[in-house]
């Protein structure tokens, strides 16, 4: 059995048929789904010191590389005639 991936797919977060993170992303517009992954990031690294130290910063780059993600696909979207 393959430890939890707490970071980049806990099972809390997998278990039905699309991960949460997607039906979130599907519940928003663009720009309200940047601001999410945005809010998300600054909690992570605010909360660091006090709660879950490097598994926090990992969880907010996960969600910078989510960012970069979003703002490519809608680069990409744009860019389409």
């Amino acid at each position: 059995m393959n430890p939890e991936d707490i970071v980049n797919s806990p099972s809390h977060y997998t278990s039905g048929q699309i991960e949460c993170i997607e039906a979130i992303q599907s519940a928003l517009t663009h720009e309200e789904y940047r601001g999410y992954l945005k809010g998300n990031i600054l909690k992570y690294i605010w909360r660091e010191r006090l709660k879950n130290g490097s598994q926090d910063v990992e969880k907010s780059v996960w969600y910078s590389k989510e960012l970069v993600r979003a703002i490519n696909r809608i680069s990409e979207l744009d860019a389409v005639p």
